[in-house]
């Protein structure tokens, strides 16, 4: 399964170091890239509070230390909020099959940023590191990790090249290649195939990913399939603590019919409103929970139902249950969704009607809602191809038929619990891939540190 092995002490470790030519070539396409883009960056700091935090982290790479009394230490990078929401079940199994391990947890976004600083408050947690060289070499010295894991797909130079130069080993878990992904890397393969050399362990969700990152240069013994740890560390159960609050909060009925639109993007809330008005006209008792994908529009929306006289609140602004007569409940809060899900109904999937490629629908499918998605879900298309499988989900295309959709699901109760409970089994027969992902990362977190030999970059 592995390559040959030995074991040393970290100080033993091999003194060879890639050129610096290659990091400060690096660091001047860097620069390049940042002088290029900062209208945009400084646009996007004042119109929307992107990009103002974490500069000494980013650039300097002063994040905080290692603690003294750690036996393990792992750095975990999680992009934004869906990666950083698929650490808790990995971190909860590595910490159950080896105690005493401390988490760094780091992300690029600020809603990854506040997310994780809620969710994983026990922990420490900063924004990465850009991939300067004198930023990632600052912050392996400060975290001192004894391995690194990059959640999904993060192929930065220097983070992966200076993983062995700080005696840490390195590995892509729940790994995901979008064949547009696969494309743009193999115009750099140059780059990109010492990089996937350089990596301990590719756990990939799939076969398809697992055969793209052998086909950009990695080690195929390095590369296992997994499935995706997205199936896991959901609850089915929509009577969680948690879900039944949310439902108290919103002021739902018994027989209120609830439909959740989640992780919607510019240009979808208004086909979504559009077909809330149609289907409500025959079912009166249908609420519209509406969830923006990113933190940045929730004003906009707001200003947007405002402008158009809808009668709406704002999950912020609820310090007591919501008035029965108030359908349209705008939730403007970050890493709530997993249990609004809970709630729902019927459900659609924002982010699928645009160019975006579509959000993680697994939630609301675990829960048994009614599930609906655009036709553009290229992100997730192996779940999407299970749960159609299955007959488990339904691809609309526009406001006419979102809103078909909407009105089958709410006035046929048979076809609507009948589809939910095929999602959830879809869901349940997928769950495992924490386990198989820390049986794979059991000799990369042995004591005392286990070395592989590398390839050069």
């Amino acid at each position: 399964m592995f390559r040959k092995t030995i074991k040393r002490l970290p100080s033993q470790q091999s003194n060879r170091t890639d050129p610096p030519m290659i990091s400060w070539l690096l660091n001047i396409v860097y620069l390049a890239l940042v002088v290029a883009a900062s209208p945009f960056l400084v646009w996007s700091a004042v119109t929307k509070g992107k990009y103002r935090e974490g500069f000494a982290e980013k650039f300097l790479g002063q994040l905080p230390s290692r603690p003294v009394d750690s036996a393990q230490h792992l750095w975990l990078h999680a992009v934004s909020v869906g990666e950083v929401n698929l650490l808790a079940p990995l971190m909860q199994a590595i910490g159950q099959a080896h105690p005493g391990t401390t988490f760094h947890i780091t992300t690029t976004t600020k809603a990854g940023y506040d997310l994780a600083k809620t969710k994983y408050a026990e922990h420490i947690v900063s924004y990465a590191p850009l991939d300067f060289s004198w930023a990632v070499s600052n912050a392996y010295r400060r975290i001192q990790p004894d391995a690194v894991l990059l959640a999904e797909l993060e192929l930065w130079p220097n983070l992966i090249r200076f993983a062995q130069r700080h005696s840490a080993h390195i590995a892509i878990i729940n790994g995901r290649l979008s064949s547009k992904s696969h494309r743009g890397y193999r115009r750099i393969l140059w780059l990109v195939r010492p990089l996937l050399r350089r990596l301990d362990l590719i756990a990939a969700q799939d076969e398809t990913y697992a055969a793209r990152f052998c086909d950009l240069g990695a080690d195929p013994q390095n590369v296992h399939v997994t499935g995706s740890i997205k199936f896991d560390g959901i609850t089915p159960n929509r009577n969680n603590p948690q879900s039944l609050a949310f439902r108290e909060l919103a002021g739902l009925q018994a027989d209120d019919l609830v439909w959740l639109a989640g992780s919607t993007q510019a240009g979808e809330e208004p086909l979504i409103l559009a077909a809330y008005h149609q289907a409500q006209k025959q079912v009166p008792n249908l609420k519209l929970l509406l969830v923006p994908r990113h933190p940045h529009r929730f004003d906009e929306i707001a200003h947007y139902l405002t402008a158009q006289g809808e009668h709406f609140a704002r999950r912020s602004e609820l310090n007591e249950p919501l008035s029965a007569e108030v359908s349209i409940l705008l939730i403007d809060s970050v890493g709530e969704l997993s249990a609004w899900w809970g709630t729902a109904d019927i459900a659609f999937v924002g982010g699928s009607l645009g160019n975006r490629g579509g959000q993680n629908m697994i939630e609301p499918a675990a829960y048994g809602a009614a599930v609906a998605v655009g036709p553009n879900t290229w992100n997730f298309k192996d779940v999407v191809q299970r749960l159609q499988a299955a007959e488990a989900l339904t691809v609309i295309h526009d406001t006419d038929s979102l809103a078909q959709f909407v009105l089958h699901a709410a006035t046929d109760h048979v076809w609507r619990l009948d589809q939910g409970e095929r999602a959830k089994e879809v869901v349940l027969a997928q769950q495992g891939a924490t386990a198989r992902s820390v049986a794979l990362l059991a000799p990369l977190l042995q004591r005392p540190t286990i070395v592989k030999f590398r390839s050069a970059a």
